[in-house]
This record gives structure tokens, sequence and C-alpha cells, in this order.
């Protein structure tokens, strides 16, 4: 029973990840085209995906909460048993997780790739400008 919770629990982590992936794939792929050259933003893109994927199903497959159905915490206690009721708790939680974390790990990209797109937008209008002739 153990096996096939942390196989669910595994592959409901995916699934949520595969969805958020599908869902920010555009948004992603056009600030990566912004700010960095177009022949490796697609390799960023694929590193960003995979990103998600790692961050997320690390953070919603929770194996040390999985332990407790296998060790109990101290000899005094006993292995928790796996109900209906532990099982949707630890689906949702599984669903909640990876998407806090998958949530977490975008707030910072977003945030390094607004610094940068600012970056960028300064270089530009600076190079964009003309020269004044008092300057030459």
């Amino acid at each position: 029973m153990f096996l096939t919770l942390l196989l669910v629990t595994f592959l409901v982590s995916v699934l949520a990840c595969f969805i958020v992936v599908r869902i920010f794939d555009k948004p992603i792929q056009g600030i990566l085209n912004r700010i960095v050259a177009d022949d490796i933003s697609n390799a960023w893109l694929k590193y960003v995906k995979f990103a998600i994927f790692v961050v997320g199903i690390s953070g919603g497959v929770r194996i040390w909460a999985l332990e407790r159905y296998v060790n109990p915490n101290s000899p005094d206690e006993k292995v928790l048993v796996l109900n209906w009721e532990r099982w949707t708790l630890d689906i949702y939680s599984t669903i909640i997780q990876t998407l806090q974390s998958i949530a977490w790990m975008l707030l910072v990209f977003f945030t390094v790739a607004l610094i940068a797109y600012v970056l960028v937008r300064i270089f530009e209008l600076r190079h964009s400008r003309p020269k004044s002739p008092e300057r030459e």
C-alpha cells in the first residue's frame, strides 16, 4: 500500500508540474527571447521547464512525510495505517506542496527576469540616443 501511495503522489506531482509548464510555456519563452540571445533562449527554456519538474516533484513528493507509514517516529509509536482519509490528505498535500514549490521557483525566476529586462532596456536606451554635438 505504501508503494502505491508513493507512486500515486509522484504521478500527481508530475501531472501538476506538466500543467504548470503548459500554462507558463509562452510567458517564459517570451521573457527568455527578450532578455537572452535567440540562439540560446530555447536551451534556457528547456532548462527552466526541467527545473519546474525537479522543484515541483521534490517539493510535492515528501519522502520524510511518507516514512511515517513505514517507520514509527519513536519505539512507543505504531506505524500509521493508510486509510482513505490519509490517502486524501496526502494527495491533497502533494498537490499543494508541488504548486507551492513551483510558485517560489517561478517567483525567483520572474524577479531575476524583471531585473534583467530593466537592465536590457537601460542598455538599449543608452545606445539608441544620438550623441549630442556638445559632447563630441
